[in-house]
């Protein structure tokens, strides 16, 4: 049995383990709340520029859609060997669970799934975990944006995203890839977040949403095609934005649960050594009134 400076010390030393999950806590939940603050006030934007891409799309000439269809058939035939651009998205720190394990797992598979389709895989992470975990892997990828995450949460715009949209457009146009996908943490509640995989729109689709927008009507100034052509880089970066948003939304409600796990086990493992520490100091103090009740002389040499 453990001696009664030994429980007292791992007491201590569990006391103030939990003052460091319990500051991480509310820390995660300050954070959780700023970046929901910033979502909510993102999407509304989000949702009215939709609207009026979608508008424009619908209203723009059929020779453009035509053109679009053209230029999709050159692409095919030029590049036999298909190549998308893979970006998950994981945390830059730890002690959030199984958050980026999970992320590290999902990516990996969807590398095979697509290799298996005879698909090359190119690799963009965003996040020190994740890149980490593809490093160890032995998975080459792109170093370029692996801190994003933390500039976009710390400069609340989404400016520095659209050097990230640039370069896929880019590598999009030079037909070194033929789509891009994002892997990341979906919040949908306090205690579930769920991997999700989303493409990112790179060429004007008029086909897309009509039922959403088929009531929408602008009058434009200049021509709805200059106007898309405007828009809809804007749509793209607002697309990659809200991405992130979510991803940082899921860490912080990740961290911030297991760090409420870690704080509750604290509680219970002082209980349990409380009553250990108790039962321990009552058996010594009982050991000690049978010595002095049976008379026991201690001799010294």
């Amino acid at each position: 049995m453990a001696s009664l400076k030994e429980i007292k010390s791992r007491i201590s030393s569990i006391r103030n383990t939990q003052k460091i999950t319990s500051a991480m806590r509310m820390v995660s939940s300050a954070k959780l709340h700023h970046v929901q603050g910033m979502t909510e006030a993102f999407l509304r934007y989000k949702d009215e520029l939709e609207k009026i891409v979608d508008s424009l799309q619908l209203t723009v000439d059929s020779s453009i859609r035509q053109e679009d269809q053209d230029d999709e058939s050159q692409r095919s035939t030029f590049n036999a060997q298909l190549s998308t651009l893979l970006i998950p998205i994981s945390s830059n720190s730890g002690l959030c669970g199984a958050f980026n394990s999970n992320m590290a797992k999902a990516t990996s598979q969807r590398i095979k799934e697509w290799e298996s389709q005879g698909v090359k895989v190119q690799v963009l992470p965003i996040g020190k975990k994740i890149a980490h975990a593809l490093k160890k892997a032995g998975i080459s990828f792109n170093e370029d944006f692996i801190n994003l995450l933390e500039t976009v949460e710390r400069s609340n715009t989404f400016a520095n995203v659209s050097t990230l949209v640039e370069k896929a457009v880019d590598l999009y146009q030079n037909k070194e890839i033929d789509s891009v996908e994002f892997i990341y943490h979906h919040f949908k509640s306090m205690g579930t977040q769920i991997i999700q995989v989303d493409s990112l729109q790179l060429t004007v689709d008029n086909s897309m949403r009509q039922e959403k927008s088929k009531h929408a009507t602008f009058l434009t100034e200049p021509s709805p095609e200059e106007l898309l052509a405007s828009l809809f880089p804007r749509l793209q970066n607002a697309q990659v934005y809200s991405i992130l948003l979510d991803s940082l939304t899921s860490e912080h409600a990740a961290r911030m649960l297991a760090m409420q796990t870690a704080d509750d086990n604290a509680n219970d493992l002082l209980k349990e050594l409380t009553l250990l520490y108790n039962k321990t100091r009552q058996q010594a103090i009982t050991n000690e009134l049978i010595d002095i009740m049976g008379g026991k002389v201690v001799e010294h040499s």
